[in-house]
């Protein structure tokens, strides 16, 4: 049995949705499936801080999340107690989070 890697996950998690702004991109992937070989698109979510442009000093971070699919919970369950802004695109699973969407 593999170890698990969620206290790898949880510390940039946590530190990316600190500040205030944050931008975030959902991206298909090819994901093998296990047992048969064959492909399925997964999504790969990025989650970013980066307001050194605007004078910011934090330091920028990313957080990449794999969910299997696109469904609107998995930015949800992300950004669960992020508070701040949230620039995006039209895509609906965001327009339900605590964020402000821009």
């Amino acid at each position: 049995m593999l170890p698990s890697v969620s206290p790898l996950d949880e510390a940039p998690s946590r530190f990316v949705l600190t500040d205030g702004k944050l931008h975030a991109n959902d991206t298909p992937v090819p994901v093998q499936l296990p047992g048969n070989g064959k492909i399925k698109t997964g999504r790969l979510r990025t989650y970013v801080r980066d307001d050194r442009n605007a004078g910011s000093v934090m330091a920028p971070a990313v957080w990449f999340a794999y969910p299997p699919d696109r469904k609107g919970v998995h930015p949800q369950t992300h950004l669960t107690g992020f508070s701040g802004v949230l620039p995006a695109d039209a895509y609906a699973g965001f327009t339900s989070c605590t964020a402000r969407v821009i």
